[in-house]
């Protein structure tokens, strides 16, 4: 009788462990599934968003406003960003997307946002000397437009920076090249800073013929 029970005993062990094993097979399966699920879901993701968002390279483009933006590269990892004969020199990190076959240029800020170039240069410089009250930008008079970040933190923006000279007259009396800055949002075009020498309030600004 003893021997009996102990076989009968025994028996149910053993039919326990087959169930518990067959459950642990049908658990590990449908896990193994919706892994492979998930991986490729974020692959394909991640592909989707590669192809819609790129490092610029060197080339022409067109912009989401239908104008031809010229790209080069320059030395010391810098971009030449160029829109209707007016350049400006960026060192930030732009990438691409293509919108509806035009071209969306981003960089993303210190501060983690991303920010559109919505304002290319030759706007950016139009309305930067309209408010230096100074009629041209020329390189070769030390004129220069550089794409850049500006401000800390969540008040970080990316600008364009307009570095130039003009004629003024100190006391009325005294003419004397005034160095001035002028800094344009690259998003909305506004004037967000400009800059001038400490004696400037000393001095006249006629403006330029």
């Amino acid at each position: 009788m003893r021997k009996v029970i102990l076989c009968l005993l025994f028996g149910m062990f053993m039919m326990g462990l087959v169930i518990a094993e067959g459950v642990h097979e049908a658990g590990t399966g449908i896990a193994d599934s919706e892994i492979k699920e998930a991986g490729q879901g974020t692959g394909q993701g991640l592909e989707t968003t590669l192809q819609n968002q790129q490092k610029i390279m060197s080339g022409n483009y067109v912009g989401a406003s239908g104008q031809q933006i010229k790209i080069q590269q320059q030395s010391n990892n810098q971009m030449r960003l160029e829109v209707g004969g007016v350049g400006a020199d960026c060192s930030l990190n732009m990438t691409q997307k293509q919108v509806q076959n035009k071209t969306v240029l981003e960089t993303k800020l210190s501060n983690g946002k991303n920010a559109e170039i919505k304002v290319m240069p030759d706007k950016a410089s139009e309305t930067a000397l309209q408010r230096l009250r100074i009629k041209n930008c020329v390189e070769e008079d030390g004129c220069n437009i550089e794409l850049k970040e500006v401000g800390q933190g969540n008040q970080a923006k990316l600008a364009y920076e307009v570095n130039t000279q003009r004629q003024s007259k100190v006391l009325g009396l005294f003419n004397a090249r005034m160095q001035v800055q002028a800094q344009v949002d690259a998003e909305t075009g506004e004037v967000i800073g400009v800059k001038k020498p400490w004696w400037a309030f000393l001095a006249t600004e006629p403006a330029e013929e």
